[in-house]
């Protein structure tokens, strides 16, 4: 903007300088042309033949004057060059932002002011734009349904966020699904200034389900047309956007356009960019009615307490009955039916510039809205091909689109300063928490990290499983990093039961998990898998926290605690629910313990039964679970006694106890002081242990733990002196707050811990 007014000034200087300098000039030598009232020639050859007076001094001031003549008629020639470069300039510019593509002549919208901030690009005329106020709140309301359409919310939100300096609001109109996975998101992610209501979406469909839609975003795509009834009645006006829309501004800007508005404009909307609705696509090609190419309602300025005043809902619904009778069903779902209301009633709509809403599906003419990067405003992806949609520049446009899907998220918790928040009681109190550490403390960042709140997606992935009727089902439970998502396929071969994964990855490798996700049949074969992903923040790695997502996040009454670089025994999901009936969990205290077995080859042929699984034990191709590293870990479960077992046997808590075991999902969840590695598991058996849970050893079920290189937390466990003691100080700390909420049932571990 700042470069275009002072583009404008130095034109304007130019112009008042060609036309007054000669004028100026012309001037000066009439006036000093005359001496006592009489003409003097300004040729010295006349001057010497005609006036007496003439001297030396007089020749002299004389040629003076003319150098400074052919000095001005330089500056003259130069002026005029540049004038000629900007009037040559200025003309090209109009004809690519200026072009009847924009069709500026069939909207009702302010067509001066759209002409206006199309010849300057995307900026209005010098001090003209429309200024929102620094703190006013800008709302914005999206239809949100299933998991594919959470994920892309997120992309457009970060889009906002990052150009974003005001307050935002956010109307999620969202399924049971969505709902879930947002909600947990926007109170993990934990934006400064940023509100989010939800509004349930299933309540609507009977608002809508009456009219048959063809398009693939089914029922739910027609649930903008209801805004004004859903909303909050104090609501004057609102963004309305697809969950396909990426921005490349603030979008206070579009906020700022609804002051544009005049007499009866309530819409206001971006021409349709194909010919969809000219009727000429195809043989027999019958659109619903439009005004010229139609509206494209991807993105939508709704002006809601102008509309409630007009009876919308009234209009809109009578509009879609009346062409129902000819059309049978929608092909773009609301799109159509406020174009046919439009189409009525032209007066409603205020005609936005096309880089508001520039529309990549194919043969669109979308590359006649813009000339430049920073034309751009609004990148709508409206085509079912979505990234792999044919477009000139859409290199260009999937890699703006991939900065936003792989931002790191954490960046965008900037304070707005200035502008007030809402008080947030779990902000304060994390501020409260971390306020009461010592930063001096040797162990500051290993405290911090309990309280450190990690932004959560919830069901990444697509997820569908319902509970065996019987009450017996049981759900895998494990966390992972990106440098073991190579045994997903390998767990999802051996355990047909439903999953729950919690993965610890930056954004990035968020998109990358989701390729490698989809590019595998198995993965893709599954959809009892629940992927919950816990986004990078800190220098440890979270693993109770993890654990207790993924926990969290079961439908199952039973859940198998294990770790994902263990393959559970063929069969083992069938197993353990004839064993939660043969033991009665439902109604005891019992953690069922699975025996742990490991291998050092990388390549096994895994045992089909116990007895093979004996042999190989025998032959130095098993050994038991880290008997050479740590058989405190392992050694209650009796290995010697699992060998001739054929009824379940209970075992005793001794300390460092740490076996994988299948519980109720009503256990006590993993304690988040411990971090990295060490006593993670420990802590949790402990406290199973005196809450008097039954240790029981399954005499028919094995885990085998595959190799894979050194963790980076084990790594720092061994080669950091500072962190071991940490660890041995928060071991300390969990044993005294044992002692305090359990009493004397406690002491026993501390005495086991003296002991060992």
């Amino acid at each position: 903007m700042l470069g275009i007014c002072r583009g404008r000034r130095k034109f304007l200087a130019a112009s008042l300088s060609l036309l007054c300098i000669p004028a100026i000039t012309w001037i000066y030598l009439f006036s000093g042309s005359f001496e006592d009232g009489k003409p003097v020639s300004l040729s010295p050859l006349e001057s010497q033949a005609h006036s007496p007076r003439y001297t030396a001094s007089s020749q002299r001031e004389r040629e003076s004057l003319e150098v400074r003549m052919r000095e001005v008629e330089a500056e003259n020639r130069a002026l005029r060059r540049q004038l000629s470069l900007a009037q040559g300039r200025a003309p090209a510019h109009r004809r690519g932002n200026h072009s009847k593509t924009y069709s500026m002549e069939e909207g009702t919208g302010d067509s001066e002011n759209l002409r206006a901030g199309i010849v300057a690009g995307n900026s209005s005329e010098c001090g003209q734009q429309p200024v929102v106020e620094k703190c006013e709140t800008i709302h914005v309301a999206i239809v949100c349904a299933g998991y594919n359409a959470s994920r892309d919310v997120v992309t457009l939100v970060k889009s906002v966020l990052f150009h974003r300096r005001n307050p935002l609001h956010f109307h999620l109109i969202a399924d049971s699904i969505a709902e879930q996975i947002l909600a947990t998101l926007f109170q993990t992610w934990m934006v400064p200034a940023v509100r989010v209501d939800f509004y349930n979406a299933d309540e609507l469909k009977s608002e809508v389900s009456w009219i048959p839609n063809k398009h693939y975003s089914g029922i739910y795509g027609l649930m903008k047309l209801v805004l004004t009834k859903t909303l909050p009645a104090n609501l004057e006006r609102v963004i309305v956007l697809d969950t396909d829309i990426t921005f490349a501004t603030d979008i206070a800007e579009l906020w700022a356009v609804f002051h544009k508005f005049k007499g009866q404009q309530v819409l206001g909307l971006v021409e349709n960019q194909s010919d969809w609705y000219l009727g000429n696509l195809w043989k027999n090609h019958r659109p619903w009615p439009a005004l010229g190419r139609g509206y494209n309602t991807g993105v939508i300025l709704l002006l809601l307490d102008k509309l409630r005043k007009m009876k919308w809902e009234q209009m809109w619904r009578l509009t879609a009955e009346r062409e129902l009778m000819g059309m049978l069903s929608t092909s773009l779902a609301d799109q159509d039916i406020f174009n046919a209301v439009i189409k009525q009633n032209p007066f409603l709509v205020y005609q936005l510039p096309c880089f508001w809403n520039v529309q990549l599906s194919d043969h669109t003419r979308s590359e006649q809205c813009y000339r430049d990067v920073s034309d751009l405003k609004v990148i709508h992806w409206n085509s079912p091909k979505k990234l792999r949609v044919k477009n000139k520049h859409v290199e260009f446009f999937r890699n703006l689109y991939l900065t936003f899907l792989e931002y790191d998220g954490n960046l965008l918790r900037r304070e707005l300063f200035g502008c007030p928040s809402e008080a947030d009681v779990n902000s304060e109190n994390l501020q409260k928490q971390l306020s009461e550490l010592d930063e001096d403390d040797l162990c500051y960042e290993f405290r911090r990290e309990r309280f450190t709140v990690h932004r959560t997606h919830l069901y990444f992935l697509h997820y569908e499983y319902e509970p065996a009727a019987d009450s017996t089902d049981v759900t895998l439970v494990a966390q992972l990093s990106m440098d073991r998502l190579q045994m997903l396929e390998a767990i999802c071969k051996h355990w047909e039961g439903p999953i729950s994964l919690a993965l610890y990855l930056s954004d990035a490798e968020a998109q990358q998990f989701l390729r490698y996700a989809q590019g595998s049949e198995v993965l893709m074969s599954r959809h009892n898998v629940g992927y919950h992903i816990v986004y990078k923040e800190g220098q440890f790695y979270p693993v109770n926290l993890l654990r207790n997502v993924a926990m969290k996040h079961i439908s199952t009454p039973y859940m198998f605690l294990s770790d994902i670089d263990f393959l559970p025994m063929y069969g083992l999901y069938e197993y353990l629910r004839k064993s939660v009936i043969q033991l009665d969990l439902a109604n005891t205290k019992k953690a069922m313990i699975v025996p742990a077995f490991e291998t050092l080859r990388y390549r096994l042929s895994f045992p089909k039964s116990k007895a093979e699984l004996l042999s190989m034990l025998d032959m130095g191709t098993l050994f038991t679970f880290r008997y050479h590293v740590w058989t405190k870990g392992h050694a209650p479960t009796n290995f010697a006694k699992w060998r001739t077992a054929t009824t379940p046997y209970r075992v005793e808590w001794e300390a460092d106890f740490e076996p994988y075991v299948v519980v109720r999902r009503d256990c006590p969840e993993y304690d988040r002081r411990f971090v990295g590695f060490g006593w993670n598991k420990v802590a949790h058996i402990m406290e199973l242990d005196v809450q008097e849970y039954e240790f029981i050893v399954l005499p028919n079920a094995y885990m085998i733990h595959m190799p894979h290189a050194p963790s980076f937390d084990i790594t720092k466990f061994r080669s950091n002196k500072q962190y071991r003691i940490c660890l041995k100080t928060l071991k300390e700390e969990f044993q005294q707050d044992m002692s305090r909420r359990y009493g004397f049932a406690a002491l026993k571990y501390l005495t086991a811990e003296n002991n060992s």
